[in-house]
């Protein structure tokens, strides 16, 4: 398999796997539970998109940041849903795009510093 597809595989799997997670009424116990739900909205939300930069490596960062910004935007608006019995918080969407701020960030310097294209 080659890289790109099993690097954009990786990805579709994780974002199934964070969606489902923010949107289960009741979601199993993970051994990351003890850092807080903050940290595992981070946690989410920078694994997606590093691996979303490197599955699409031409793709405009800023790009990637506005998707990801919106699904965890999306995903605070689902959990309003009164049977799922969750809570939206405006917190955790910010400490979702802060997270892909940073990744996105540190792959913007890493890839200048090698000069690679922009994009």
């Amino acid at each position: 398999m080659n890289r790109p597809l099993f690097l954009r595989i990786a990805l579709v799997l994780a974002i199934v796997f964070a969606v489902t997670m923010a949107l289960l009424p009741k979601p199993p116990h993970m051994p990351i539970d003890q850092f807080g739900d903050k940290f595992e909205h981070m946690l989410a939300f920078a694994t997606m998109s590093l691996l979303a930069a490197f599955a699409y490596p031409t793709a405009k960062l800023s790009r990637i940041g506005e998707r990801f910004s919106f699904l965890g935007a999306l995903i605070e608006v689902l959990q309003s849903i009164p049977s799922l019995h969750r809570d939206c918080d405006i917190h955790d969407w910010i400490a979702d795009t802060l997270a892909i701020t940073v990744v996105l960030l540190i792959v913007w310097s890493v890839r200048r510093q090698r000069g690679a294209r922009l994009p």
